[in-house]
């Protein structure tokens, strides 16, 4: 594939630049296996309907279309299981999970490394970040009986922030 240039103009961007160096959806880390597209998150909901609502220029118009995104602030109704499952951006920050490319946090860096942008270090501390998750479907599995969704709610939603697919669980 040959190197594409995205130019970014959002509320929280302005003139950021990046690079695709891989076709999208492709050529994932072995490590990392995320079991639902940003496309699929963005349409069960996910982080109350608030997520990336000014960035639509920056992906695939098709993300959005179907997408449950709230007019005004949050709505953590429009989530899949209707719980809120997100901790606010500033403990994101406090807490160090922020890198500066990518200033709204795991979701963003998910899309632009979904849509095929490698930036290596941050790839493997994104992902390793997106593995310590998996503790949280030990807990569902330990503690719910299979298929049921009303089980732990918060637990399965925030794992739906994480790109698991926690409906099968």
């Amino acid at each position: 594939m040959r190197k594409r240039s995205v130019t970014v103009n959002d509320k929280m961007q302005k003139g950021h630049r990046y690079y695709l160096t891989e076709r999208s959806g492709r050529n994932f880390d072995p490590e990392f296996g995320p079991q639902l597209t940003p496309k699929q998150m963005l349409q069960l909901g996910v982080f109350g309907g608030k997520y990336m609502t000014d960035a639509r220029n920056e992906f695939p118009k098709s993300w959005f279309e179907k997408a449950k995104l709230a007019v005004d602030g949050r709505d953590p109704s429009l989530n899949y299981f209707g719980v809120d499952a997100s901790q606010p951006l500033s403990v994101w920050r406090k807490k160090g999970w922020i890198h500066p490319d990518d200033p709204r946090g795991w979701f963003q860096w998910y899309c632009r490394y979904y849509m095929g942008r490698r930036k290596p270090q941050e790839d493997l501390r994104q992902i390793g970040r997106w593995k310590a998750m998996r503790r949280h479907i030990r807990q569902i599995e330990l503690h719910c009986e299979p298929g049921e969704q009303t089980c732990r709610k918060r637990q399965r939603q925030a794992l739906l922030h994480w790109a698991y697919d926690s409906r099968k669980f």
